[in-house]
């Protein structure tokens, strides 16, 4: 049974010696007066005089006031700089043909793999525009119904659904919601005979699995409630706790994470199909796990240690009786699987069962095998085992890019997965566990001629002589003579791996003769955990560097020039664009940094972000980090005097992974400093998080509006 570890980060990311800010006389008052530059009217953003000091050097932070996402003042900012913002976009005149372009694309039927439970068989869907995915049932040859509709949860679209778990026969499911996209979560149960709620909602959850006891009650974890801003305030200690069905949430039991010694950053729960085991995953990052072992089978029985440390990433996909599967890459940077005997757990008792290879691995289970899924420079090749570790077969997958699924449970003989990469639309194929043979069982519907567009793969060679890998996608035909609009995006951090993956959104941008370019940098999981390490901590710069050699590619090949090159990147991406640009600002044009970590001397100090420091190390560790640190935090290296990218950056109100004010302070130096003639703009979203259960609506109005920026600001006058 996989353990369910949902970190703050996948998923994806107190100061010594720091001044409060005070209201002394000689402070700036908010100035009613607006600014023109260059044809955008910024609002006066106040400075205040806080400064912070770190191994004897003073640091000032002008714009703390910004990270009081619950003052008045703040309001009026945000406020007043989207207003700024979408005077601008407004006057792109072909903003509204972008729009109902992608509306276009979006409105299609969107349909996921079915999965059974309780003898129904369950599946999401989506109209076309519908803000939320709808879940729908159906039995035997039945038609199907619609069983749970978050968009009847908020008139705006923007309550969504997440977390969706089943007790053991399939009579009760527990289900998550979230406002506004925060990270703070309800937890439903209902009866999935009668849809009808059964007791009072769980509040206060976040970064939490579901994961029942037979039909009784179930595992979750959660955070005491921080005092202040419930979504900027530091959540340190994770617990697990147990519900049994029908009591109150207060008298929910702890059962990992209420002691000292038991005090972690993230801590999950897990129990083994057979209901004897409840796992625990703890760990004080996002990367590594210590993991322990209870056997309920037994009264009163204590947790056993499986791995003891947080040197490696380590979890339990399956058990028979008490030999236990478990997926790791202790030893293994690549990963491997290796079986135990439950009782005697320990890492000195383990057995290969399916070996490291060069490539790297994740694994899945249904029909009671194993299926392999390597990455091989970022292409998926999947392999199925039997239960003694022998190789059954080498599955023929339709083409070169991305293969997810391959899930379900034991006595399944049909299993679901799909396939796509950037030129080519989902499809979801049946999987005959027996046979091997694959048949398509659903094909995408969206009006796009794949056909029409080439993907490529390049490998190119960073600052420091490593290759890299990128994957190019663009018009059949077009010109290599540098005037193609292109955006190069990438993340390089937390040991994600950016595979292959169709979207309609980047369908928009190559419709438009756009090149769409993906480089697997540094910091990823892309060639397992040597290439994140290689990205992380005092080793970080690797990932900038990385990022500017794929940009020089692109340019020295032609796909592109300075002129029509955008940088795009989200949370961790979202600090590698902030990081480029202030490095290289004559490297491209247009920058889109969204919800990203931006200011690294504090970026530990909210929410669960302490748990960031595997990847970044903090400015408190030590002199040489924090001046390592500081050496490229986006906020900290903006100079007055020099042209920076066009930029729009883009964050959510409600944002409680990344905060907002990372952004909110990045854009106010920005419009301070900013020399030449391109605009410096900030888009918040209200009522919006990190990203997860965004409606679709507000999806589409953020791209228009991104390509639409992006296009503008390189000169493109109509589409």
């Amino acid at each position: 049974m996989l353990l369910k570890r949902t970190l703050a980060c996948a998923v994806l990311l107190a100061l010594s010696g720091c001044s409060e800010p005070t209201n002394t006389s000689d402070q700036k008052e908010v100035k009613s007066s607006m600014n023109q530059v260059n044809s955008v009217v910024y609002p006066e953003t106040k400075k205040g005089d806080v400064v912070d000091t770190y191994f004897g050097e003073n640091v000032a932070d002008p714009y703390r006031w910004l990270e009081d996402d619950m003052s008045a003042e703040t309001a009026d900012w945000v406020k007043a700089q989207n207003t700024a913002t979408f005077s601008y976009l407004e006057q792109i005149p072909y903003r509204n043909k972008l729009k109902e372009r992608l509306e276009k694309l979006m409105n299609y039927e969107k349909i996921g793999a079915p999965f059974e439970e309780g003898g129904y068989t369950y599946f999401y869907k989506n109209d076309g525009l519908q803000n939320q995915y709808v879940l729908y049932r159906s039995k035997g040859d039945e038609a199907p119904e619609v069983f749970l509709d978050p968009n009847k949860f908020s008139d705006d679209g923007t309550t969504s659904m997440s977390g969706l778990s089943f007790s053991k026969d399939g009579s009760l499911l527990a289900y998550q919601v979230s406002e506004g996209g925060s990270d703070w979560r309800e937890i439903i149960v209902i009866d999935t005979h009668t849809k009808e709620q059964v007791e009072q909602a769980l509040v206060d959850v976040k970064f939490s699995g579901i994961d029942w006891l037979g039909n009784e009650g179930f595992y979750y974890s959660s955070y005491d409630k921080p005092k202040g801003s419930e979504l900027s305030a530091k959540t340190d200690q994770h617990k697990v706790y147990y519900h049994a069905l029908g009591t109150s949430q207060d008298d929910d039991r702890v059962v990992f994470g209420d002691s000292e010694a038991q005090k972690h950053r993230y801590v999950g729960a897990d129990v083994t199909d057979d209901g004897k085991y409840l796992l625990i995953s703890a760990s004080v990052s996002t990367s590594g796990n210590k993991l322990f072992i209870k056997d309920l089978s037994k009264e009163n029985s204590d947790f056993v240690t499986v791995v003891g440390n947080s040197d490696s990433d380590t979890s339990v996909i399956d058990n028979d009786g008490e030999k236990l599967y478990l997926v790791t890459n202790l030893n293994a940077p690549n990963k491997k699987v290796v079986t135990v005997n439950a009782n005697n757990p320990a890492p000195e008792n383990w057995v290969d069962f399916i070996s490291e290879t060069d490539n790297v691995l994740s694994l899945s289970k249904g029909g009671d095998t194993f299926f392999a899924n390597y990455m091989v420079d970022a292409i998926s090749h999947v392999k199925q085992y039997n239960k003694q570790g022998e190789l059954i077969r080498e599955i023929n997958l339709p083409g070169v890019g991305s293969a997810r699924g391959f899930r379900g449970k034991k006595d399944q003989s049909t299993l679901f997965y799909s396939f796509t990469n950037y030129k080519t639309p989902g499809t979801t194929f049946s999987f005959d566990v027996s046979s091997g043979e694959s048949k398509v069982y659903r094909e995408s519907a969206i009006d796009f001629n794949s056909n029409d567009y080439t993907s490529e793969q390049v490998f190119y060679t960073s600052k420091d002589g490593t290759k890299v890998p990128m994957i190019i996608t663009y018009k059949t035909g077009i010109k290599l003579d540098g005037s193609n609009p292109t955006i190069l995006y990438g993340y390089g951090g937390f040991n994600a791996s950016l595979t292959p993956s169709f979207s309609p959104i980047n369908a928009l941008w190559l419709e438009q003769g756009g090149v769409y370019a993906v480089a697997n940098i540094r910091g990823g999981g892309e060639y397992g955990k040597d290439w994140h390490n290689a990205g992380t901590k005092m080793q970080k710069q690797n990932v900038f560097d990385d990022f500017i050699a794929a940009a020089e590619y692109l340019k020295d090949k032609k796909y592109t020039s300075k002129k029509r090159l955008a940088l795009r990147g989200g949370s961790n991406g979202g600090l590698l664009v902030g990081a480029v640009m202030t490095q290289r600002p004559d490297l491209f044009q247009v920058a889109l940094p969204a919800v990203g970590v931006l200011d690294m001397l504090r970026y530990h100090t909210f929410t669960a972000g302490a748990g960031w420091a595997y990847d970044y190390g903090t400015s408190e560790q030590s002199k040489e980090m924090f001046e390592y640190i500081k050496a490229y935090s986006p906020l900290h290296n903006v100079k007055a005097g020099v042209e920076y990218p066009a930029t729009m950056v883009t964050t959510g109100d409600h944002d409680d992974r990344v905060v907002p004010s990372h952004s909110f302070k990045f854009a106010a130096e920005l419009q301070a400093k900013q020399a030449g003639n391109n605009p410096t703009l900030i888009r918040i979203e209200t009522n919006a998080g990190h990203g997860a259960g965004t409606p679709t609506s507000k999806v589409i109005d953020l791209y228009a509006d991104m390509f639409g920026f992006t296009l503008y600001n390189m000169g493109v006058k109509e589409l």
